[in-house]
């Protein structure tokens, strides 16, 4: 066995050069002592002569007639060398086989100009197979005289030559194609062994041929002539055998329709298929380069480095059968000089068909699997900010709460956007779509990594909170979020502040998702009407649930049947300790139901339109209970709380007035107090509405001042009498520190603007006095006196605190003490005390 190769000597493995290099070495010490011992003993005759000469006629032979297979640039001789080598161990001396086996092959090898390291290494191994052979010949005593030790002898000698042949040549061969050395041995070996069965059987032939005739060494030639060409032929019907099946197996391999599949075992299977060095592949639509080699893919991107395989590049172009398609161009390269066989040829023209084929499929598949995610993305997610939408939001939720139980607590915050109607009609929808672009941005900023942020439609987005650890959290997240929208926007140069209301709901045991939805959108619109920044959802102040749309239902024949009713909670001037007004509490005293909360059916009454006679009938009776305690002495104004929705009826004010007039109450005796959830586009309708009002002496009042982000700028277009303090900041104001500041900030802004400032929700005395010491003059809350009907309001007043007539409790200071005293409430009068007045709806147990 022997191999040419056309790789470049230049950078050729060190390792191999190594082996090959100790080989010749080996080579030179056996030519060495072959020189001498022919020196010694020379050819004694002309036959002997021409023995020596024949036999390296025939080593020559053998070297050239071989059948050729090539691995990648490599090329496998199996050649009949040691053949003719055991035949000369037969009938020459050792010293004459070594040295005609190194000059025949040198010879052979020169003359077809194969490069040096090719030559050496053949040379080298040829003649330590001879050396081998003459040794093992030399230690049995061959050839015997007996036909039967002749053949037995011939065997153990080939059986040497030929197992050194492997050893010699596989690991150099692997060395120089870059194959594994076990991979290569296995390679085709049932071939090999069929090849040295031929030969030994030439072998044998030759030499029984010889000790019968010499004569008949004249058929020998045409013998291994056709023992040649039948073994050829089968290695070629078995190579192509071989490559038509890895041809049919890679083209399987390739009908997937990963595109990054497809070019990696394009790559890998044509370096196996045709034993290229490097494959490359290179599509032009993509711009994309893949590289690689039968082991792995070396590069993969847009703008490779060129190729370190300096050699053979064979191109074929990617095109279709009609070549009606330029895909890319297939590239093999190999390291050496390397011309493909016709079948081969054809192979690669079918590979690439196959390639092109498979591309394209996969592009397609690419192309509509692309198509279906962005179907699939539009499906759920908000063309315009590109959150998630409400289909998606649902999906999620569904799957959290049904799947992911042990992740921790989930929670749901809606947030809607108060003034983005304003936004819209005065700027335009473009403008208002880009306040509603970077207002998702700020709430996908703020948002944890495994939030999902939704936009539900309009101006209302929602935030699903996932794997919280306590439902408490639910309420630290939201504030982060709205906080996100407390910085003004930019839009075009101008700087627009987002005002926004958000609800927080917890998942509940039954319902799924739409009950999550659904609650937090009860406890958003709970807390724009409390005017609150963020509002949890509590299952006591549910309004959208099947009662109230049952109550809604009846709502008609309460206001017929007269059952909403009023109670009263006093306004106590917090120094003295007198009653200087009351505020109106509506209930609705349902036959069946009993007393029920104002928070099941306001919102019923807002959206129905039975709101004038409702706050009609609200009216007359705190009117009506103004009136008698005016009668029994007590001239205390009562406050009663105005829908929004009322405020944009133009008919409103005369309504008020004719009230007023029926019940022959001065205009002052009343106070209509408005809320913050009043927006600012709104302002601009209930301005004529409002004037008409104060011009006519009603007295108006901010309510739960400063829990909206909206507090000075209606203050600066409402023209209120008083502001009041909202009961959280009088609850934390003991504790917290901001609180307190707020309450500060109040009371200073009601002196600057000589406004009356009531405090809601006080339940203690040292919460009374801390408000006296501020400068609060006026509260209201338990403390002093929980709603009570009208009758039983003015039994209290009547009866005192003290012994004081019209107190309800006791003064803060003896009397005839030196006092800091703060602004007062005005516009209260008591005929018999001094002392001054206020009602209000919709407030459940009181202020």
């Amino acid at each position: 066995m022997s191999h040419t190769d056309g790789r470049r000597v230049a950078g050729t493995d060190r390792r191999l050069v190594a082996v090959i290099g100790l080989l010749a070495l080996l080579a030179s010490g056996v030519v060495a002592f072959a020189v001498i011992s022919l020196v010694r003993h020379p050819p004694g005759s002309v036959r002997d002569v021409g023995t020596f000469l024949t036999l390296t006629f025939m080593i020559a032979v053998g070297a050239i007639v071989k059948t050729s297979v090539r691995i990648r640039s490599t090329r496998l001789a199996i050649a009949w060398v040691e053949t003719a080598i055991v035949i000369g161990v037969a009938i020459a001396p050792g010293s004459w086989v070594v040295i005609s086996t190194g000059a025949a092959v040198a010879a052979v090898y020169v003359i077809s100009r194969l490069p040096a390291i090719k030559t050496v290494f053949s040379i080298a191994k040829n003649v330590l197979i001879a050396a081998a052979a003459v040794a093992v010949a030399q230690a049995l005593n061959w050839p015997a005289a007996s036909i039967g030790n002749l053949v037995g002898m011939l065997g153990v000698v080939y059986l040497v030559a030929a197992l050194l042949d492997d050893v010699l040549a596989i690991p150099v061969i692997a060395l120089a194609s870059g194959t594994p050395v076990l991979r290569q041995f296995r390679t085709d070996l049932d071939m090999r062994i069929a090849g040295f069965a031929i030969r030994f059987v030439v072998a044998a032939c030759t030499l029984l041929i010889l000790r019968a005739d010499p004569r008949l060494l004249l058929a020998v030639p045409p013998l291994v002539l056709s023992l040649h060409l039948v073994y050829s032929s089968r290695i070629r019907t078995r190579t192509e055998q071989q490559a038509w099946q890895r041809l049919a197996r890679t083209t399987d391999a390739l009908n997937v329709v990963n595109l990054d599949q497809v070019l990696t075992t394009a790559v890998t299977q044509a370096a196996e298929l045709f034993s290229a060095d490097e494959v490359e592949i290179e599509l032009r639509d993509g711009r994309r380069t893949v590289r690689g080699s039968a082991g792995a893919i070396g590069y993969d991107g847009e703008a490779p480095e060129p190729s370190r395989v300096d050699g053979t590049v064979l191109p074929i172009a990617l095109e279709g059968h009609d070549r009606d398609v330029d895909l890319g161009v297939l590239r093999l390269r190999f390291a050496g000089r390397v011309q493909l066989s016709e079948r081969e040829q054809y192979t690669l023209r079918t590979f690439a068909s196959a390639l092109c084929t498979a591309v394209r499929n996969a592009q397609a598949y690419a192309e509509l699997a692309r198509i279906a995610e962005e179907h699939a993305y539009a499906a759920t997610h908000d063309a315009l900010t590109g959150l998630s939408n409400r289909r998606h939001l649902l999906d999620e939720g569904t799957e959290q709460l049904t799947n992911r139980h042990a992740d921790g607590v989930t929670a749901l915050v809606l947030i809607d956007l108060n003034h983005f109607k304003e936004v819209n009609d005065t700027l335009g929808h473009a403008a208002g779509d880009r306040v509603l672009t970077q207002v998702a941005d700020r709430l996908r900023a703020a948002a944890r990594p495994d939030d999902l942020v939704a936009r539900l439609g309009g101006d209302e987005f929602a935030v699903l909170l996932r794997g919280l650890p306590a439902p408490a959290v639910a309420a630290h997240r939201a504030e982060s979020l709205l906080g996100a929208l407390h910085e003004p926007l930019d839009l075009d140069g101008m700087r627009i502040s987002v005002e926004a209301s958000g609800g927080i709901a917890v998942a509940p045991a039954s319902g799924g998702m739409p009950e999550l939805l659904r609650r937090a959108d009860v406890a958003m619109y709970q807390a724009k009407r409390a005017g609150q920044r963020i509002s949890t959802y509590a299952p006591t102040r549910d309004t959208a649930d099947l009662g109230r749309l049952t109550l809604g239902g009846e709502l008609p024949r309460a206001v017929a049947d007269h059952e909403f009713t009023v109670t009263f909670q006093p306004i106590v001037d917090l120094g003295t300790g007198t009653a200087i007004g009351a505020e109106a509490l509506a209930r609705w005293h349902h036959p069946t139901h009993g007393m029920i909360d104002p928070l099941r059916f306001l919102e019923a009454v807002e959206r129905s339109g039975l709101l004038p006679a409702f706050a009609e009938a609200i009216l007359d009776q705190a009117l009506i209970a103004a009136g008698t305690w005016r009668a029994a002495g007590f001239d205390l104004p009562v406050s009663v709380n105005v829908s929004p929705r009322s405020l944009l009826d133009p008919r409103f004010p005369g309504a008020v007035l004719a009230r007023l007039r029926a019940h022959d109450l001065p205009p002052d005796r009343l106070v209509l107090e408005l809320t913050e959830t009043l927006t600012l586009s709104q302002l601009d309708v209930v301005d004529q509405v409002l004037s008409r009002l104060r011009d006519s002496g009603v007295r108006l009042a901010l309510d739960d001042f400063g829990t909206g982000y909206s507090s000075l700028s209606l203050l600066s277009r409402i023209p209120v009498h008083e502001l009041k303090i909202d009961r959280s900041f009088v609850t934390a104001m003991e504790t917290s520190t901001e609180a307190a500041a707020v309450i500060r900030s109040t009371l200073d802004l009601g002196r600057s603007l000589n406004l009356t400032v009531v405090a809601e929700g006080v339940e203690s005395e040292p919460q009374r006095r801390a408000l006296w010491e501020l400068g609060c003059a006026a509260g209201q809350g338990h403390l002093f006196a929980r709603p009570l009907p009208a009758g039983a309001l003015l039994a209290a007043l009547h009866r005192g605190a003290g012994g004081r007539p019209g107190a309800l409790a006791p003064p803060l200071h003896d009397e005839g003490a030196v006092i800091r005293l703060p602004g007062r409430r005005t516009g209260a009068r008591n005929r018999t005390t001094g002392t001054p007045a206020a009602g209000r709806t919709g407030e459940p147990g009181g202020r």
